[in-house]
């Protein structure tokens, strides 16, 4: 039998498996997916993305499932909540940024801005092949984080926006000798 080859940051962990070779570099066009992935990515900001992974479930119960008519109107007693729950990340700049986002995703697409499209635009709607091994953030995902925090969104840092674009496909950043790499650059092939 011959071995299968991953890219190395997801380890021997079931779950970070599981996510590498299901979910990461997907190509996600669904704009409420997408502003989900990017609040996730918000509250990874100090932690690693195994935490987040082992909160998932448990975030998107409290989030409503991300539905940003439900948490646009999120307030006082909402924040309270989530802040008494030991299952997700209990900081409120972090759960203040996801109410803020989801209110501006909704101004967004009340607008007849497609936030999807939008998004894509940086990468010129097109996944990104290859960058080189190492990188934490590119041209795209620095002006990504510039308009993204114009917008009102917070937690957005080019870093952490360049890690949402390798979690949703914008850029494809599994290394050659991973099995994802060309199943993943053919989902992104028009």
């Amino acid at each position: 039998m011959t071995p299968i080859h991953r890219c190395a940051w997801c380890g021997t962990d079931p779950l970070y498996v599981a996510y590498h070779d299901t979910e990461w570099g997907v190509p996600e066009y669904d704009a409420r997916a997408l502003w989900e992935k990017l609040a996730l990515d918000g509250f990874q900001a100090g932690l690693a993305w195994i935490t987040i992974l082992r909160k998932r479930e448990t975030l998107r119960a409290a989030f409503d499932g991300f539905d940003p008519e439900k948490v646009a109107r999120y307030d006082d007693i909402d924040r309270a909540r989530l802040l008494a729950d030991p299952g997700i990340i209990r900081s409120r700049a972090k759960i203040d940024a996801t109410i803020r986002g989801a209110q501006v995703w909704l101004d967004m697409r009340d607008g007849g801005e497609d936030f999807s499209a939008w998004l894509w635009s940086f990468v010129d709607g097109r996944p990104v092949q290859g960058s080189p091994v190492g990188l934490t953030q590119s041209d795209a995902s620095v002006a990504m984080a510039k308009a993204l925090k114009k917008r009102g969104f917070n937690f957005c840092g080019p870093v952490i926006v360049y890690a949402f674009m390798q979690a949703t496909g914008m850029v494809n950043d599994h290394v050659s000798s991973c099995f994802r790499c060309e199943e993943v650059r053919a989902m992104g092939e028009p």
